[in-house]
């Protein structure tokens, strides 16, 4: 039931993705924002027979170092697992027990876009692509797809809906978030092993002291996102 993308470099579609779509206005003057997620987005697409919708996310647009993964995921409605929430309100413990649950339970796929993407086109674009891939890869195609954000990107636009903090209002998006996170993380966790020094697993690629002090003493590594600062600067010299 569940598909991978992204663990080895893809880039099947291409340099370019086309500019992003944007959905119908979504502002957050407008509406109140949840305290956690719920299913009323999907479930109101049911009943006018859309279905299945999947949820998009991504992890890893700040970092230094490392890949920006986005997962695409479609919950089953009978069987959504209980405490579903934006990974970034998630111990590690929950997270992790979480992305077994959606992971046995739903359609699940992610695409990785490494940082030699990232330099080659930008975060942005690079994201957008990771997300298209995504949802391509999901083992049914969806009816409809909710973006967090505020662009959908342009190939998914006839099928997309735009979803500001859409983590915090979508259980399809909140699993979403889980699994790009997890997948992420443990990647960093690897990475920590390959290239030792700049303590990967612990900072997950982000922009922390002990992390700019191990650029500075031991140079960028291949994992290093070449157009962000520091690194731009320390390889100009």
């Amino acid at each position: 039931m569940k598909r991978n993308a992204g663990l080895a470099e893809d880039r099947s579609l291409g340099k370019h993705c086309p500019m992003p779509q944007k959905s119908k206005p979504d502002s957050l003057p407008l509406f109140i924002v949840p305290d956690r997620p719920d299913f009323s987005i999907e479930a109101e697409l049911s009943a006018k027979g859309i279905w299945p919708v999947a949820g998009i996310d991504e992890a890893g647009r700040g970092p230094l170092a490392g890949p920006v993964v986005a997962a695409a995921v479609i919950l089953d409605p009978d069987n959504i697992p209980a405490g579903i929430n934006d990974s970034k309100k998630l111990s590690h413990v929950k997270r992790e027990a979480l992305f077994s649950e959606i992971m046995q339970t739903s359609l699940v796929a992610w695409s990785a876009a490494p940082s030699q993407e990232i330099d080659d086109l930008n975060i942005r674009q690079a994201t957008l692509i990771a997300m298209v891939r995504s949802a391509h890869s999901l083992p049914s195609i969806p009816a409809h797809i909710l973006v967090d954000g505020r662009d959908v990107p342009l190939p998914l636009a006839g099928k997309g809906q735009a979803l500001i903090k859409g983590d915090a209002r979508s259980l399809s998006i909140a699993a979403a978030s889980i699994i790009a996170k997890v997948v992420r993380d443990r990647m960093m966790t690897h990475a920590d092993k390959e290239h030792p020094g700049y303590d990967f697993a612990k900072h997950k690629g982000y922009g922390t002291k002990a992390h700019r002090e191990a650029i500075h003493a031991l140079g960028p590594c291949p994992l290093h996102r070449k157009t962000f600062e520091p690194i731009k600067s320390l390889l100009a010299r």
